[in-house]
């Protein structure tokens, strides 16, 4: 542990405190479910280059770059200076921007499949504007999505998020995730086992004409956070071509994994897709893009609109952020990756450790098993594995690392040598003195 460290689990830390003053306004002391952890995270005060600060004065190596947006890191000084020139100039407008106009040129120049764009504000809101278009593009109602892969928070792409040994069934269950979900949601959503192309095709053909897209996640964070199978991919594009139903991508985190894409580093072909997170340079942000005449209903007959879509902060920030995300720099990103899971590897082999290391280009998940993790249903946690999982973020944390909770980590850009050195140490470190409590 860093002898420095301030514990902001104290009951007389300056997030104890915060944490109180949260508890008073939040539904269960916070307002953001996905970076929340027992007993509660440290609050943080500010973030520059590859680090976070909290409250209590740590410094941690921020792997998490929430949660894969801040692909250069925190405060960019471009990104900055871009922003902060348009915030000299207005923050929002009822009237549309030349700023809008560049990002999508962008966007649709980088990307084959990207004929035409339009901006929402997050990529949940994409997915739902995509399944949307979707619909009324075919005239259907069902979707087919794979069993275990997140999509946001729309209830139609959330079902079988966290199906369980309890309720996934022999062929993938539609189950929902909230309470109160209305019946006849998950009866529109057709559940596939991810790379198993036998058992998908006969499930999506028991659906023939039914289906108005079939929704995927190129490489699929529950999935051993590797691409899908070249043939199952091709299989799914091949159905849907052949029944007339769409193949929409989900490329809110997998945009990062290429230049051109995940769809332009892997193939795929979609019709739609779905980004959010680095297009936005750190501002709220999602778009659908994808073919012209598919594109034309969301204008006709599928329409999305928001007070905050397509601002100009947002449109001048991601496109300062895309266009320093050159073909080099996608290079170091998946370079420094690759670094770091080998390293990690070596520390599991070197200790015997039950684990195992998944990831592909700038992403990296550590699994508390060694089971091939390329299904949902092998990816899947016992309670005990994650208690360790838990365990090790939290051993981590003390040393002055932050990987999301899940032990998932996102590269950025400003990340080098020594925040890999960081990582890697705490992380050999941790398994040297045997995953305990911090």
């Amino acid at each position: 542990m860093n002898d420095s460290f301030r514990d902001w689990r104290s009951p007389d830390s300056a997030s104890a405190a915060l944490r109180r003053r949260a508890r008073g306004v939040f539904v269960a002391g916070h307002t953001r479910q996905a970076v929340w952890f027992d007993p509660y995270p440290p609050y943080v005060e500010r973030g520059e280059g590859p680090c976070v600060f909290d409250v209590e004065g740590n410094r941690y190596v921020d792997y998490t770059n929430n949660l894969g947006v801040l692909i250069h890191g925190h405060a960019h000084p471009d990104i900055m200076d871009a922003a902060k020139a348009q915030l000299e100039r207005g923050t929002c407008f009822a009237l549309p921007t030349s700023a809008e106009i560049a990002l999508a040129e962008l966007l649709c120049d980088r990307v084959e499949s990207f004929e035409r764009v339009r901006f929402v504000n997050t990529g949940s809101e994409a997915v739902a504007s995509a399944l949307k278009a979707a619909r009324a593009h075919t005239g259907r109602t069902r979707i087919a999505k794979l069993e275990g892969v997140y999509h946001g928070s729309y209830d139609y792409a959330e079902i079988s998020n966290y199906s369980s040994p309890e309720n996934w069934g022999n062929d993938p269950a539609s189950v929902p995730v909230n309470a109160g979900t209305p019946t006849g949601v998950p009866d529109e959503v057709v559940v596939l086992p991810g790379n198993d192309v036998e058992s998908t095709l006969r499930i999506l053909d028991a659906h023939g004409g039914e289906i108005a897209a079939v929704i995927v996640d190129p490489v699929p964070p529950r999935n051993g956070m590797v691409p899908l199978r070249s043939e199952y991919v091709s299989a799914l594009r091949e159905w849907t071509k052949r029944d007339g139903a769409l193949l929409v991508y989900d490329e809110v985190i997998a945009l990062r994994f290429g230049y051109r894409g995940a769809q332009g580093r892997f193939g795929g072909d979609p019709d739609l897709t779905a980004m959010g997170k680095i297009i936005g340079g750190g501002f709220p942000v999602g778009a659908i893009a994808g073919r012209a005449d598919v594109m034309q209903v969301v204008a006709d007959r599928a329409q999305t609109s928001g007070t905050f879509s397509a601002n100009p902060v947002t449109m001048t920030a991601g496109l300062k952020s895309m266009e320093l995300l050159t073909p080099e720099a996608y290079d170091r990103l998946d370079a420094n990756g690759e670094r770091v899971r080998t390293r990690l590897r070596g520390s599991i082999e070197r200790h015997g450790a039950a684990m195992q290391v998944v990831g592909t280009g700038s992403m990296f998940s550590i699994y508390p098993h060694q089971r091939d993790a390329t299904r949902y249903r092998n990816y899947y946690r016992s309670a005990a594995e994650n208690e360790t999982v838990a365990r090790l973020h939290l051993a981590l944390m003390a040393r002055g690392v932050f990987i999301a909770p899940t032990c998932t980590g996102f590269m950025s850009t400003v990340m080098g040598e020594p925040e890999i050195d960081a990582l890697c140490n705490a992380f050999d470190d941790v398994l040297a003195g045997g995953i305990s409590p911090a």
